[in-house]
């Protein structure tokens, strides 16, 4: 009988602490992250590539590909991804995230970069490389390379994280 009644008051206890509207976290929507403008692609429709963390320049960048750069990405080491490869950094500054000590989360949107890998008429590679900026993002640098250099070849370099 004692355990019976431990057990009702046990789960009493229970659906009282699930009540308490005071006790949830409200969620938040992180609107300084968000990406706002019009961009040739949607770039949270790819999968994550790898990231880096800039502790110097407090920013963070998720680097994202299409299907093809995906798997391109995982299974080769070198930088010559097949034509039809698309490639987007995205870069957002750095704030220390205000419900976890010692955490940190994207702040204020810095930059999102495109890289295509494209084919010409002669089946050479071309790459179109653009870059977004500002709030709401525009197009703020955009050009074809033959043979990838600066950003362009920095991008390709980047590896993808070893996932389990």
């Amino acid at each position: 009988m004692r355990l019976l009644g431990f057990l009702s008051l046990a789960f009493i206890l229970a659906l009282l602490g699930c009540t308490q509207p005071n006790a949830r976290v409200k969620a938040r929507f992180n609107d300084d992250a968000a990406l706002t403008g019009k961009l040739p692609y949607n770039p949270f429709s790819w999968q994550l590539i790898s990231s880096t963390l800039n502790r110097n320049g407090h920013s963070v960048s998720a680097f994202v590909g299409n299907e093809q750069a995906v798997k391109y990405a995982r299974t080769n080491a070198a930088a010559d991804f097949p034509a039809g490869s698309g490639i987007c950094v995205i870069t957002w500054l750095q704030q220390e995230d205000p419900r976890w000590f010692g955490g940190n989360i994207p702040q204020k949107l810095q930059s999102v970069e495109f890289l295509e890998v494209q084919s010409s008429p002669d089946n050479a590679r071309s790459y179109l490389y653009s870059s977004y900026a500002g709030s709401p993002l525009v197009k703020s640098t955009s050009f074809a390379q033959r043979s990838p250099t600066g950003r362009a070849a920095e991008i390709l370099m980047q590896r993808a994280a070893v996932m389990p």
